[in-house]
Parts: C-alpha cells; structure tokens; sequence
C-alpha cells in the first residue's frame, strides 16, 4: 500500500468532520487493531476476522481484531472513539451501535455521527427465525403465533442485548400479532446461539449464517426470514411478510475510525477495504452468512448512518426498549 507523506497530509482539507491531525511520516507505521464490541465468535467476530485477515497483505502492517464487548457494543465503541486518530485504530460498527444505541442508552459514552469517521459499509446481513429444541411443536410461524396466544410469555426469545436489533425485532412483531413473548437477553450472539440450541431459550432472530449453521442437524429449525422475500441460505422458507407482518430485518456493519483522522488516511482506508471485501477469505464468509459485499464512500456512509438513526429512533421510542 502506497504511504502517505508529511505534506499530502498537511495539505489535504477536511471533510464529513474529519479534521486535520499532526501529520504522521507515513502510514501505516505499526500493526493496525479493529476493534470489535461484541465477544469471540459472534458475527461481528468472524466478519472483523476475515477482513483483518485481507487488510494485513494490503497496508503491509499486521491487523488485529480486539474484542471490548459489554453494552450492546457501546464499550468497543467508546474506546474506539477516545483512540488517538492516526488510523491505527479501526471500529467495525453496526446498525445496533451506530443507529439504535443513541436512543436506548441514556448515559452513552460516544456520538456514532460526531465520534466517527466514516469508512465504507462493508454489507447487509439478513435475519432469520429459529426454534429450538425445548419446541418441538412449533414448526411454522403460524405455530409459534398460536402458542404465545395460548399463555402470555409461554414463548421466550433470545437476543445480543436490551434494544439490539433481535429485540427490537421481536417487539415489533409481537405488537403485530398481539402476543406477548418474554425477552432473555444474551452478552452476544455466540452465548445466545449456544442457549438456543441447549433448549434455554425457545427462539431467537439472528443472522441467517449463524441460523443455518444451528440448523444442519435439524433439532434447531428456521420458519420465517426477515427478508423481502426468501434467502438462497433458506430455500423455501417463507419471508415473513408472507404472513401479513411488515417486518425486514437485519444488521449493517461498516469500518469506521475515530473523528479527526485524516481525510488521506480515510481515503487510503476506503481503498484498502475496498480490495479486502474482494479477497476469497472475505467473499467466503459473506456467502456463509448469505450477504453480498457492498463497499461504500465515507460519504454514502455517513448518510445511512443519519438515515438509520432516524428510522431506529423511532422504533426506540415506539416499544419503549430502554436500557435503565
């Protein structure tokens, strides 16, 4: 990867808030850490692997993955917003930390728009819902519906956290249906998938990779996606809009560093994970997890960002799912 030199970035302006730092001799000067707010394993875990794993050859630098998980991603976030700008330090974000944790934490330590530099968007992952075990029963959608009409709270679901993206989920669709589900909140996807399939929990919405590698030994099973229609993961399981409920849902995640990095280092970024999204590791896990890469500019992301803050805010505000 071509470095940067002293005076490309003196000279270079700032844009989208990215504000000029000391100018550094080149970058990049030492390993490169992307910091992830979710534990080992989870989705987010194995998306920041795999492109730290394209990135390393690209920038000629080593580039690690750090977990800092805790408050629905807000401590990851946090520390990668109070990191020093230089580029050395990356967040992978998504919909949850950038979008719905403003509106659900009322002490959050981090401004996803004022915090941030903008990356690229890296893509789109649909969501798909899983039974487990503990309802052998349950087999289609209309099942589950007729279950939690029979006992309020008969039906328990998962999620990475209060007000993530599961949740909010599944609050939407229970105040479609007129039922009532109770909500187990997990530190993160992995811990979640493991209560599901150990027949803790009884479902669970999650992202379709993760669905479908619970699902291979048919105990655990998918009966709807929260996807426009059906997913190539899932052939012939229903979206679930086929029954009369307005419900699309999935993460985003995007590459991020910390405000005031310098706009010839975003650049160069946005270059590098532009080629990382292309390399086979990358390729593969986005096909696992049935999503398409789809890099961005700093500009289109920071107005999904915007976008998203809009219409989350006010799913927030709608089911009350607040962290106290």
């Amino acid at each position: 990867m071509t470095t940067i030199s002293r005076r490309a970035l003196f000279a270079s302006g700032a844009g989208l808030g990215l504000a000029l730092a000391t100018p550094a001799l080149a970058y990049p000067e030492r390993t490169i850490r992307i910091i992830s707010g979710f534990p080992p394993g989870g989705l987010n875990d194995i998306v920041a692997r795999a492109m730290a794993q394209a990135l390393t050859p690209i920038v000629g630098q080593p580039v690690v993955v750090e977990n800092r998980a805790g408050a629905g991603g807000g401590i990851g976030a946090a520390a990668a917003a109070r990191a020093t700008p230089d580029g050395h330090t990356l967040w992978m974000g998504i919909v949850d930390t950038q979008a719905i944790n403003p509106f659900a934490y009322r002490d959050l330590q981090y401004d996803p728009q004022k915090d941030f530099a903008p990356i690229s968007l890296v893509a789109r992952f649909p969501f798909a819902l899983v039974v487990g075990p503990s309802k052998p029963a349950i087999t289609s959608f209309p099942a589950l519906i007729a279950a939690a009409k029979a006992k309020d709270d008969a039906i328990t679901y998962a999620s990475w956290g209060v007000a993530s993206t599961p949740h909010l989920a599944m609050e939407r669709l229970c105040a479609n249906q007129g039922v009532k589900m109770l909500h187990v909140p997990f530190t993160g996807q992995a811990p979640a998938m493991q209560a599901i399939m150990g027949g803790q929990v009884d479902i669970f919405p999650l992202p379709a990779g993760g669905a479908e590698s619970m699902t291979r030994d048919g105990k655990t099973r998918a009966i709807a996606v929260l996807a426009p229609g059906e997913i190539p993961l899932f052939p012939g399981v229903p979206a679930i809009k086929t029954f009369g409920v307005p419900l699309e849902t999935g993460l985003w995640k995007a590459i991020y560093a910390p405000a005031r990095t310098p706009r010839p280092v975003i650049d160069q970024l946005n270059q590098a994970v532009r080629q990382a999204m292309a390399a086979p590791v990358v390729l593969d896990v986005l096909r696992q997890q049935g999503a398409v890469p789809e890099p961005s500019t700093p500009e289109a992301l920071f107005e999904l960002g915007r976008t998203e803050m809009i219409a989350w805010g006010q799913v927030v505000r709608s089911t009350g799912a607040m962290v106290n």
